[in-house]
């Protein structure tokens, strides 16, 4: 039987994942079996400056906290060698560096992840790290919501350039 003072820290780091979780946009879970320290240095470098934090938990302390935040179906990925990258602002910055590091590193392999109030598997979290950064997705909303309006004034230029001049405007 666990001493008192362990079960006490257990349940305060049970309850500070589930805070981290439920303050989340996304999350996703891997395993990191197979990573050199090299690279888990430059990983954890990376996630740190989009804003990501990556950690290890037991997996029993992270399917409890996963599922104290609504998120129980992830409990079944977490066997083995188990870390997991929660976002607070950026939705796609976990799925996308990890990402990454999965393709390089043939051991390293990504799970799981929730987005939205949901759990995804592994192929949707791939595929949302194939959305392009949010500054992207702006500049093609904007581009798009101004060519119309381009294309009028133009078309407009064109007709009083034609014709001479602007018709009078009646009282």
């Amino acid at each position: 039987m666990p001493s008192i003072k362990i079960l006490e820290q257990k349940q305060a780091d049970v309850a500070a994942l589930t805070e981290k979780i439920q303050n989340s946009v996304s999350g996703v879970v891997v395993s990191y079996a197979g990573i050199t320290v090299e690279a888990d240095t430059k990983l954890r470098k990376e996630l740190r400056e989009a804003g990501v934090e990556y950690k290890v938990y037991k997996n029993s302390i992270t399917g409890r906290a996963c599922e104290n935040a609504g998120y129980g179906a992830i409990k079944e990925y977490l066997n083995g060698m188990v870390a997991i990258a929660v976002s607070a602002e950026d939705a796609v910055a976990p799925a996308k560096i990890l990402k990454k590091y999965a393709d390089e590193i043939e051991t390293f392999e990504i799970k799981a992840g929730y987005v939205d109030g949901q759990v995804i598997g592994a192929d949707k979290v791939e595929a949302l790290a194939k959305i392009p950064p949010k500054p992207v997705l702006v500049a093609k909303l904007m581009g798009g919501m101004k060519s119309p309006v381009s294309k009028l004034a133009i078309c407009l230029k064109a007709i009083v350039d034609k014709n001479g001049e602007a018709a009078p405007a009646e009282a």
